[in-house]
């Protein structure tokens, strides 16, 4: 456990070039290629936590502003996705995490349930967080593991049906690439299920708005850096900013439209020579054509116009609608400069149209909050077991969005740790049948080939 702790503690900027430069040698691509491919991954990781410490230091105050004007204040606090990774590989479950979900990734490869080389360690700790607050919940180490490996298998089918339309809708230089993330995957349904509905209803359907056509109908006021200035503006007069403010906040926001982009550039930059040359590899070592895909970070694509966008749109909607939602008893606060890894995978099923895109945003959202109130308890418990000090003084509930609003959380825990052996049983079954299909699916494109 401490040596997995030290590697995390060192951080995505650190660990990850070190990853990257290990598997490019390890492909022969040859050490100066590798490690510069490492290193600018790690460029992009630092640039990324720049412009996120940026936007949330710029969006904290006015939305604290907001909650203390409008009285938005619910009991249990959002103290971000930092406090869920550290209850993550706190525990024994979240210590083995990596080489277990390494071998699960492994079994798939092999038995042809998945496509999906997932290198993205950072992002483990998705796995380990539901591993851990199941464990903790039924008192069992095994049961913990039984809930990392049903998120590991999921998330790369997920990861494998949802790769085609991922490079199809980003482009080529995503070619081979895929996103098994959980947080992210747990969201592909909300889009398919938006994307059909909108489709039902005449007029609303026809509004066809992506973020070339928002540029060529409202001009420069269709551009993103634009639309930052706008929403900036907008949260400083709801935040009742002054005026220097205001536009100190709406220039920051533009700032922020503008230089992800350029950010996620450089993490493909960094990523290019390692896929080409993982394709390569594969391509001749496999036989009958079958193509493997790299897993990465959905860091690679945040900087789309559309999901910056409703990721800026989304800050005052949802902070609104906690209040009013019954049931919900968490107010979204430290996680929403974290808004924009919702759409990741989001995008490839709207087509990058922002309405439905943004809907989307909403209904994850609204039910979000739900599933963050209804882990609080557990959440809070864990925090406290692994390290109480995260928890400020006076609070008694805690949650985050990142990744205690996920659908993906909530329905494993429910299913294990309070229903048992008949909802880990459905659950099973459930996998087993997705591993299946997926297989089947994989068979069938390998055979159309």
């Amino acid at each position: 456990m401490a040596i997995i702790n030290y590697i995390m503690s060192l951080g995505a900027s650190v660990m990850m070039p070190i990853i990257f430069t290990i598997f490019g040698i390890i492909l022969g691509l040859g050490v100066s290629k590798s490690l510069r491919a490492g290193i600018s991954v790690g460029i992009g990781f630092v640039g990324l936590s720049v412009i996120t410490k940026l936007l949330a230091d710029n969006l904290g105050p006015a939305v604290s502003k907001m909650v203390d004007l409008y009285g938005l204040n619910l009991s249990t606090l959002d103290i971000g996705w930092p406090a869920a990774a550290a209850v993550a590989y706190g525990t024994e479950v979240g210590a083995i995490v990596i080489p277990l979900g390494l071998l699960v990734n492994i079994v798939m490869l092999l038995t042809r349930t998945t496509n999906t080389v997932n290198i993205d360690l950072w992002n483990y700790w998705h796995f380990a967080f539901i591993g851990s607050i199941v464990s903790i919940a039924t008192d069992s180490f095994l049961w913990g593991l039984f809930a990392v490996v049903i998120t590991v298998v999921i998330t790369l089918i997920g990861a494998d049906r949802s790769q085609t339309k991922m490079e199809n809708f980003y482009g080529k230089d995503l070619e081979g690439i895929s996103i098994p993330q959980a947080f992210c995957v747990g969201f592909i349904p909300f889009a398919i299920i938006t994307d059909w509905i909108i489709e039902k209803i005449p007029g609303l359907k026809s509004i066809d708005l992506d973020a070339k056509k928002m540029q060529e109908k409202f001009g420069i006021i269709g551009e993103p850096l634009f639309l930052g200035v706008i929403v900036g503006i907008i949260l400083g007069l709801i935040a009742q900013y002054t005026v220097a403010e205001m536009l100190t906040l709406g220039i920051t926001m533009a700032a922020v439209m503008v230089l992800i982009p350029k950010i996620t550039g450089q993490f493909i930059e960094g990523l290019n020579p390692i896929s080409q040359r993982s394709q390569e590899l594969i391509g001749a070592k496999l036989k009958g054509g079958r193509k493997l895909n790299i897993g990465m970070t959905p860091a690679l694509v945040i900087g789309h116009p559309v999901t910056l966008v409703c990721s800026l749109l989304l800050v005052p909607i949802i902070l609104f609608l906690s209040v009013i939602i019954p049931g919900n008893k968490f107010l979204p606060l430290a996680s929403l400069s974290g808004l924009i890894y919702i759409f990741p995978l989001v995008l490839p099923y709207t087509k990058g149209n922002v309405l439905r895109s943004l809907i989307t945003g909403v209904l994850t959202l609204v039910t979000g909050v739900l599933f963050a109130t209804s882990l609080s308890t557990i959440f809070t418990k864990a925090v406290r077991i692994v390290d109480g000090g995260l928890i400020p003084k006076g609070t008694t509930s805690v949650a985050s969005i990142d990744f205690a609003a996920s659908p993906f959380s909530w329905v494993v825990y429910q299913l294990t740790a309070n229903i048992g052996i008949i909802g880990a049983g459905i659950l099973g079954v459930l996998t087993v049948g997705f591993a299946l299909f997926n297989r089947k699916k994989i068979t069938t494109e390998l055979v159309s080939k």
